[in-house]
């Protein structure tokens, strides 16, 4: 029995707790090395500095969880992050390694990109993909690239999809308002009936966009099914 007179459960607040639970789980440089899992898994992709690791920071409320490498690119591992509660957790978040440096040797560059691409393609606990978008440079080539790797997926309503437009408050309204625009034109490609794609602006600094972000997430991990065997 509920007390009538106690205020509603805020959505944000809720997701935000939950968020504040990730945890190191484990890492992998080859998919295979990834553990098998039931949970549904939301990966994290994006340019070497688009503010990736800082957005997964931000979300989960802590300064270092996703470790931010102070040369771009040199991060060459996937890390899983486990969230709900320590004894039954719910949900599982993937930082994968950020794309496009120019400093990467070509052989690296080949070998993380078939990486991520067999991880957006065939990983079955894939459940949700945020990608990582500065805003002010709009998606890049790299970024379209990526698309196409998780594209049928997608579209089918198999994984959700969400850009995140990072470093929001280096822009003004106008700026912002054009941004959006612009990519959720690109982003037309992907939109069926049966496709779940968003878009939203995200600044760590200012903190716009966590909030409604962190609920997202929140309801993608809670409503997705049990990963089943392809």
């Amino acid at each position: 029995m509920t007390d009538a007179s106690s205020p509603p459960a805020n959505p944000e607040k809720i997701a935000l707790a939950w968020t504040h639970t990730a945890r190191f789980l484990t890492t992998a440089s080859q998919l295979d090395q990834l553990p098998a899992t039931e949970l549904p898994e939301i990966a994290f992709v994006g340019r070497s500095n688009a503010g990736k690791s800082t957005a997964i920071n931000t979300l989960a409320q802590h300064k270092r969880l996703a470790f931010a490498s102070k040369t771009p690119g040199r991060t060459q591992h996937i890390n899983l992050f486990e969230l709900g509660p320590k004894d039954a957790p719910d949900a599982l978040f993937a930082d994968l390694p950020g794309y496009g440096y120019a400093a990467v040797n070509r052989e690296s560059k080949l070998r993380w990109q078939k990486v991520m691409a067999d991880y957006l393609e065939v990983r079955r606990s894939l459940s949700g993909v945020v990608l990582m978008v500065d805003s002010r440079l709009g998606l890049t080539d790299l970024d379209l690239q990526l698309l196409d790797f998780v594209a049928p997926r997608v579209r089918s309503g198999a994984v959700k999809f969400l850009v995140l437009l990072t470093k929001a408050d280096k822009l003004n309204r106008k700026e912002a308002d054009a941004s959006l625009r612009a990519v959720s034109d690109q982003l037309g490609v992907l939109a069926t009936d049966e496709a779940d794609v968003g878009i939203s602006l995200f600044s760590a600094l200012s903190k716009r966009g966590v909030g409604d972000v962190a609920q997202a997430l929140h309801a993608w991990a809670h409503s997705a099914p049990p990963a089943s065997e392809e």
